[in-house]
């Protein structure tokens, strides 16, 4: 009876650590990142009942750029966040079919240790990257900096000339590019 009670034991044990979530913490976690440090928003991202998937939809509230956050935790395929000062709880959904991101990736695209310069950018770029906008004239990177990624699933490369992103699950736009500048805007 002991013997197949250890059994059970071990066995109980392998399924339960089996079935947990895995967490990252320090070590595990990007170089550099750790959990009660403070990160900012390297894009201009929005979020609906504090929760944004990393689809990237274009709805809710807007989290500028330049945004300070707190790291609580990078868990299974979620991202634990406050934003500061309000210490409002944020969670971000790493969507990995649409990002081809892991959840450490996705953290690393979207928050790092210092604010994104904006003064390279246009007057036009700056405002309406503050504003989580984009209009005719701005370059690539001011448009990765005011809407985020676009959905791999949708925009495989970012060299392409057209890039569509999802402003909800059944409504696209379509960004479309010529020298690096946005040239029209398709909803």
């Amino acid at each position: 009876m002991t013997i197949l009670f250890r059994f059970l034991i071990i066995l109980l044990t392998v399924f339960a650590s089996a079935g947990c979530a895995k967490k990252h913490h320090g070590a595990n976690s990007p170089i550099g990142v750790s959990p009660s440090e403070i990160y900012y928003s390297q894009v201009s991202l929005q979020f609906e009942k504090g929760r944004h998937l990393t689809t990237n939809y274009r709805r809710g509230t807007l989290l500028p750029i330049n945004t300070q956050v707190m790291l609580n935790e990078i868990s299974g395929k979620t991202i634990e966040l406050e934003i500061m000062p309000s210490h409002a709880k944020l969670r971000i959904e790493n969507v990995e079919k649409h990002t081809g991101d892991s959840p450490e990736q996705a953290f690393a695209k979207l928050f790092g240790k210092n604010k994104v310069d904006l003064s390279k950018f246009s007057k036009l770029e700056q405002d309406n990257i503050l504003a989580g906008k984009v209009v005719k004239g701005m370059s690539r990177k001011a448009v990765i900096a005011a809407l985020g990624y676009p959905p791999i699933t949708e925009t495989p490369v970012l060299t392409g000339n057209q890039w569509t992103y999802w402003a909800s699950r059944f409504d696209r736009f379509v960004v479309n590019f010529d020298n690096d500048k946005v040239i029209k805007i398709q909803d």
